[in-house]
């Protein structure tokens, strides 16, 4: 049972503003209907970790949470001090470590994040809390309008003139008067509009990677004519969802020493070993519900993931057992003391030299 401190303790070190934040969709989350800061907020936790969770509660949210980082910013104990103290406030209630999955297809990747709450929560606000908070929707970025550049000239600004109705009449328009020509102009040049310069097609990709060749292996010079030949073939490759390096590098595979005649070899390599086309359809019928991403509870010691109802107190199996145990241990009997006292005693005497 937690016993209530009276003392002040140690005083909450204050927060740098150079402290490390860290990467976006990682760091402190903020626990929602949490009640008001005050003093009093973590009288019944013992002075070390009253002292860490003093200082975490005043982090921004999005701030780095590493034991690391809080042992920077913590002098007054080191990483495993502070680790220790962050796995009696996830037992407390106040904090818990989750790993998330944030975006779609083959460009998933996970997030660490550490949900904090000044209010202690039982394993079972955790659980519902965390069991409908979505990857999507604590890491769905918030749609915001760019402000205008301070150099733009607001909307309100210009002037605009009063658009008359359609029934007033309208002056009739000045006839458009032609450009005088100037004594020493000739005629010829007014007819004559100005040449414009002819601009070239940007080339392919499938072109620059067949004009890259020579320049990789000297074997495989070609020419401009050389490369206007093979680029329809080398389209089908990149139209065929192979990549420009996977073009290369089967182009230039197993080269003889020598060879007469590189618009041959390619042209040959080209067309024998072209790829097969892929469907780019996928087997998921379109009416497939997309599957629910649940977080995952990190244990605050190891770092074992699982869901929220498998990690009570934030801790998996084994670390809880090694917390309990810990939190159970009573002071050894007076008894036995003397008795080991007495035995170590005896030994020291035998050990004597006669």
């Amino acid at each position: 049972m937690a016993t209530q401190h009276f003392s002040s303790g140690l005083p909450v070190p204050a927060v740098s503003p150079a402290y490390p934040m860290a990467k976006p969709g990682y760091g402190k989350r903020s626990a929602p209907d949490q009640q008001p800061r005050t003093r009093d907020n973590f009288a019944l936790l013992p002075t070390r970790e009253r002292y860490v969770a003093g200082f975490v509660d005043h982090l921004p949210d999005g701030a780095a949470m590493s034991v690391k980082q809080l042992a920077k910013q913590l002098p007054l104990y080191g990483q495993q001090a502070i680790s220790t103290a962050l796995n009696a406030l996830s037992v407390a209630g106040h904090l818990r470590r989750v790993r998330c999955p944030v975006g779609a297809g083959d460009e998933t990747r996970w997030v660490f994040r550490t949900f904090w709450s000044r209010t202690a929560r039982d394993n079972e606000w955790w659980t519902t809390y965390l069991a409908t908070e979505t990857a999507a929707q604590t890491a769905a970025p918030v749609a915001t309008t760019a402000p205008p550049p301070p150099w733009a000239p607001a909307e309100e600004a210009l002037p605009t003139r009063p658009e008359a109705p359609p029934s007033a009449e309208q002056p009739p328009a000045p006839a458009p008067v032609p450009p005088q020509r100037t004594p020493h102009q000739a005629p010829a040049a007014e007819s004559a509009p100005p040449a414009q310069p002819t601009r070239e097609a940007a080339p392919t990709p499938a072109y620059l990677a067949l004009a890259r060749l020579g320049r990789d292996d000297h074997r495989l010079a070609l020419s401009a004519h050389d490369c206007t030949a093979l680029e329809p073939l080398a389209a089908q490759w990149l139209d065929r969802g192979v990549t420009t390096d996977y073009l290369t590098s089967t182009l230039t595979a197993g080269l003889p020493a020598q060879v007469d005649s590189p618009v041959g070899l390619l042209r040959r390599r080209l067309t024998d070993k072209l790829p097969p086309h892929l469907p780019t359809t996928t087997s998921t019928p379109p009416d497939a519900p997309t599957p629910t991403r649940r977080l995952l509870v990190e244990c605050t010691d190891c770092g074992r993931p699982g869901q929220p109802e498998a990690l009570p107190d934030g801790l998996c199996h084994p670390c809880h057992q090694t917390h309990t145990a810990h939190d159970n241990t009573t002071p050894p009997d007076p008894t036995q003391i003397a008795a080991v006292k007495a035995h170590m005693a005896n030994l020291r005497n035998l050990l004597k030299p006669v």
